[in-house]
């Protein structure tokens, strides 16, 4: 017989599922993606094409993860997660035969389009978990997210050396068994609302006039900004650093990467809901942020690679604060806008990941000559300002849109 929790766990499952690969398909394009877009453009200078793709990804995930946030509210969870993953498995299949750059910017954008369905599966999670079970199931879902960025670039570089289109086909036979899965086990997470879709409210920039418009939610999402504006300087920099600083080369920029991410995803794994249970959700993110800030500064005067490697599980501190912040979101709307408001929160992300590379490469470039630990110190001057708006959130009931 089932026991009890089996109804929970086995949606839990589909869900983590869905995130490790939405990271696995970002992270594996990027080992193959230089000699790809060599192959398929017959240029030797890709780097534009590249940030161009990049870019488009994030765009493509701004613009509809409120979207499909919103269309989970109205719809269903369940039938949003499935349409996405049906997608995200057609588009791999499309990208490992594009012929042709237009094709792959094409797929690229799409791929960016299915991995938005984040903000349906942080919505599902709020639905299922219970006020002092999301901090630990959010914890969870980070170190999922981290285990996709772990395998996916492996999984790219390995499976690219045999071919180059090899890693896409791989893509789409685990977005096959997953849909496979979720369709047989996933049950719908809540009552679809039986209201008209009012299609103006799928323009996706009217979910963020609504955060200007509702008391309470601009602060937490400026923090959301900022969260994701202080994790995409790592990838962003961390490998010319790295050379600049210590002359690695790329095992050991991987190795440090590596560790980077094996510790952050342990410590949301394990550490997040006892971390939230003895210091409460406000204290957890400000604890991660000092553990984050401690490890930064670390690195900005580093004189040796082997100090890096010593402060990691300081680092891992600062994995806590990401979701500790995501169960205090959830409670500042009600559960019919948790869809549209995660989808909001994922749009963010997005909007970080298009404009803080730019910002970061840009600054860390000024620096590199003279001193590039710097780069380090731009990222706890983003922390501190955090730091007033966390100390600033109220804890009320959660907000109600002033247009229902």
């Amino acid at each position: 017989m089932p026991r009890p929790g089996d109804a929970v766990k086995q949606p839990l499952i589909v869900i983590f599922a869905t995130v490790v690969l939405d990271a696995v398909g970002i992270g594996l394009v990027f080992p193959i993606l230089p000699a790809l877009l060599r192959d398929v453009t017959h240029a030797d200078n890709v780097v534009s094409h590249i940030g161009i793709m990049t870019a488009l990804y994030a765009l493509m995930q701004f613009i509809f993860a409120p979207v499909l946030g919103s269309l989970s509210d109205r719809l269903g969870r369940r039938p949003v997660l499935l349409l996405s993953l049906a997608g995200a498995t057609v588009n791999y299949l499309f990208l490992a035969f594009a012929p042709n750059l237009w094709m792959l910017l094409l797929g690229r954008a799409i791929a960016g389009l299915s991995s938005a369905n984040i903000s349906v599966a942080t919505a599902y999670i709020t639905d299922i978990s219970p006020e002092d079970k999301r901090a630990r199931r959010f914890g969870l879902f980070n170190a999922m997210f981290g285990i996709g960025f772990i395998v996916g670039p492996v999984l790219g570089g390995a499976l690219g050396d045999h071919w180059l289109r090899l890693p896409f086909i791989a893509a789409a036979v685990l977005n096959a068994c997953n849909l496979l899965l979720a369709f047989f086990v996933l049950p719908e997470s809540r009552t679809p609302s039986r209201e008209k879709i009012d299609l103006a409210a799928l323009n996706p920039l009217r979910p963020l006039r609504w955060v200007f418009s509702v008391k309470g939610l601009l602060p937490i999402t400026v923090i959301f900004f900022l969260f994701s504006a202080t994790g995409e300087v790592y990838g962003t920099c961390w490998a010319l650093w790295g050379n600049d600083s210590f002359r690695w080369n790329g095992l050991w920029i991987g190795l440090s990467l590596g560790t980077f991410g094996v510790c952050q995803t342990l410590a949301q794994m394990f550490l997040t809901g006892p971390a939230v249970s003895l210091l409460g959700e406000r204290a957890t993110i400000l604890t991660g942020m000092a553990g984050a800030c401690v490890a930064l500064t670390v690195m900005a005067f580093a004189t040796q690679g082997w100090m890096i490697f010593a402060i990691m599980p300081v680092f891992a501190l600062g994995g806590l604060g990401a979701p500790a912040l995501q169960s205090l979101a959830t409670r500042q709307v009600d559960e019919n806008q948790q869809g549209r408001f995660q989808g909001v929160l994922a749009s963010v992300v997005s909007l970080a990941s298009i404009i803080c590379p730019l910002a970061f490469s840009s600054f860390y470039f000024l620096v590199r000559a003279q001193w590039p630990g710097a780069i380090w110190l731009a990222v706890i001057v983003a922390y501190a300002i955090m730091v007033p708006l966390v100390l600033g959130l109220r804890f009320a009931k959660p907000a109600v849109d002033p247009t229902m």
